[in-house]
């Protein structure tokens, strides 16, 4: 137990389609891990396919942890998920495992490490108005006018980043001073750069502060053009698999809208419009949901880069599993 308590976090991140999940169950029949999930779409509920979640056979051979967290109709930040996954952890290293947080959504990660900015909190007035802006004028119009405001943020976003673009213009209108600036400042306990700064809800200083000893591992391909075979193979699986009969279900709710941050993750993003634009061809659908994928495989890996002390393995490679146990081994000692 002392030992599991000792050992560096360590962390496996990597873009979408690297095969993270496969490598930490690889894992898991050599190490007495648990997993917990970095993925800012498989903590809701009912979205099952788009999101590549664990099936049912995995998660009963190794426990998974923040998945299935929330209903679709809820949002989830990042100042929620590092509090869950502090929680998540020490029960994990209680019991005497060990922990290993497997997943892409490089903002969470980095809110654990380095901890969150308290940034101006949401305002729902003003986001209704940006939103029906939006649909008047259009998402890159709005990209335009943040560009005006701040263009260091505007640099880095998408003009589509719909989520991303109204949260910084709600900062700036909301309190006078762009985005960038705040990010300028120190974060909490002077821990580093934030991670929850383009997430709808604010952080609410409450995180307990980063793991002293923490280890990037990160899948990252040698050729991205495989990586983008991978993405488009795995798409078009997801659809043979239902998941466009999955976005039905979730609209037939009836509580659940386009503008929703669960409804704005891809594929179910792309999936929502085509069935509102009342498409007959599939294809403009299939190709709509690799495009928007390999999009945030790039940003991905951006954010990868920016982790000057992560150790890289080849995802394409046929040991790239081999290669993580490896590593694992020798930084748990095991």
């Amino acid at each position: 137990m002392d030992a599991a308590r000792e050992a560096p976090l360590a962390l496996l991140l990597g873009p979408t389609a690297s095969g993270k999940s496969a490598v930490a169950m690889a894992l898991a029949e050599r190490l007495p891990i648990e997993i917990v999930s970095v993925d800012s779409a498989q903590v809701y509920r009912g979205m099952d396919i788009g999101t590549a979640k664990p099936g049912a056979a995995e998660r009963a051979a190794v426990p998974h942890h923040l998945v299935d967290v929330v209903d679709p109709h809820q949002s989830y930040s990042a100042a929620r998920f590092v509090a869950d996954a502090h929680a998540a952890i020490a029960q994990i290293r209680a019991r005497g495992r060990l922990p290993l947080l497997v997943g892409g959504t490089m903002l969470y990660a980095r809110a654990l490490v380095q901890g969150l900015h308290r940034l101006p909190g949401a305002d729902p007035v003003l986001r209704r108005r940006l939103e029906d802006e939006a649909r008047t004028l259009g998402w890159p119009a709005l990209h335009a006018r943040l560009a005006q405001v701040d263009p260091v943020t505007a640099a880095r976003l998408e003009p589509g980043d719909a989520q991303r673009i109204q949260r910084a213009l709600e900062v700036f209108e909301s309190s006078g001073r762009p985005l960038s600036e705040w990010l300028s400042r120190p974060v909490a306990g002077d821990r580093g750069a934030t991670a929850d700064a383009l997430s709808p809800a604010a952080s609410d200083g409450s995180d307990p502060g980063p793991p002293q000893r923490v280890l990037h591992i990160a899948l990252e391909p040698s050729t991205r053009a495989l990586l983008h075979e991978r993405i488009a193979t795995r798409f078009r699986a997801m659809m043979t698999a239902g998941l466009l009969d999955e976005v039905r279900a979730l609209r037939a709710r009836g509580d659940l809208h386009a503008d929703l941050p669960s409804m704005r993750c891809v594929g179910y993003r792309q999936a929502w419009a085509w069935l509102d634009a009342g498409e007959a061809r599939i294809e403009p659908l299939i190709e709509a949901g690799i495009a928007a994928t390999r999009q945030l495989a790039r940003r991905q890996l951006t954010w990868l880069r920016a982790m000057p002390d992560r150790v890289v393995v080849d995802c394409l490679r046929h040991d790239a599993a081999a290669q993580v146990l490896a590593i694992l081994r020798r930084a748990w000692r095991v």
